[in-house]
């Protein structure tokens, strides 16, 4: 990642803030009232509540009302161009079937990327009062305080983190690749946000991270400023089964734990040469 210009970061930063706190409220009220599920996706697991869509429906409204020209990308459904050459990128709600459940890891994200370059990420925990911000070349925190990835640690020792995605299918694939991961490492965590991930492992509480089939961008968008700067790697590439493969860990560590990935069946081979770096 690089700076971008051309675009106050600051100010950015301070917008996404903002709103991501008002959305944050939003989704804890409507969870204290009760849980409404609106449609399901994939599978009869993967829903949609309605404060997803009240979530994304407040914060594009509140982006068009600050910067009316900018584009968005939601996974509710907002999909504009812009004009600007600034484009946010919003998980209303990240770990919805938690949401849902009554448990307390879920979050806000929204990312933002100038000049088509990562550029400002916020993740909004609103159960558990944390907020990750992250600025490129700036740095990235935990409720103000600045953070780092852990040390390096021998790949035996390592906590990793992932999801399991809720197409049958896949998950045939995942058990494969993790029956050849889990031998290697210390142990797993699914914790059900990738955002959140992300910034476990900018913040070292996992050791790296790994998983096939986040549903777009609007995953990993905030979740990769905030662990890049805070001295991880995150690498999204093409899984094994087709679909989007996240991984991260702190830059020292980051080259074992994707040879490790690699060997293990995770990423599709033809796509191992061109991955998106963040």
């Amino acid at each position: 990642m690089t700076a971008s210009t051309g675009a106050d970061l600051d100010e950015l930063l301070v917008l996404a803030t903002d709103i991501a706190r008002e959305a944050g409220e939003l989704i804890r009220s409507a969870r204290a009232a009760g849980v409404e599920v609106a449609e399901t996706k994939s599978s009869a697991t993967d829903i949609v509540t309605a404060a997803d869509q009240a979530s994304e429906a407040l914060i594009k409204r509140r982006i068009l009302a600050a910067r009316p020209d900018d584009g968005i990308l939601g996974e509710e459904g907002s999909d504009q161009d812009g004009t600007t050459g600034v484009r946010w990128i919003v998980d209303p709600i990240d770990g919805t079937v938690n949401y849902a459940h009554g448990l307390a890891q879920y979050a806000v994200s929204i990312g933002v990327e100038v000049d088509g370059e990562p550029a400002v990420g916020v993740v909004l925990s609103p159960a558990q009062d944390v907020e990750y911000t992250g600025v490129v070349g700036r740095g990235a925190w935990r409720n103000g305080v600045p953070i780092r990835a852990a040390e390096p640690v021998p790949l035996e020792r390592a906590l990793v983190g992932t999801g399991f995605s809720y197409q049958r299918d896949l998950r045939v694939s995942q058990a494969r690749t993790f029956s050849a991961l889990l031998p290697q490492i210390a142990d797993v965590r699914r914790f059900g946000s990738c955002a959140l991930d992300l910034c476990a492992v900018a913040e070292g509480t996992l050791d790296a991270y790994v998983e096939e089939g986040i549903g777009g961008a609007w995953d990993y968008a905030a979740g990769r400023v905030i662990a890049h700067e805070a001295g991880a790697r995150v690498e999204v590439l093409t899984g094994v089964f087709g679909r989007i493969l996240v991984v991260a860990a702190p830059t020292p560590s980051y080259a074992g734990f994707r040879a490790l990935v690699g060997s293990c069946g995770f990423v599709r081979e033809r796509e191992q040469a061109a991955p998106e770096r963040g």
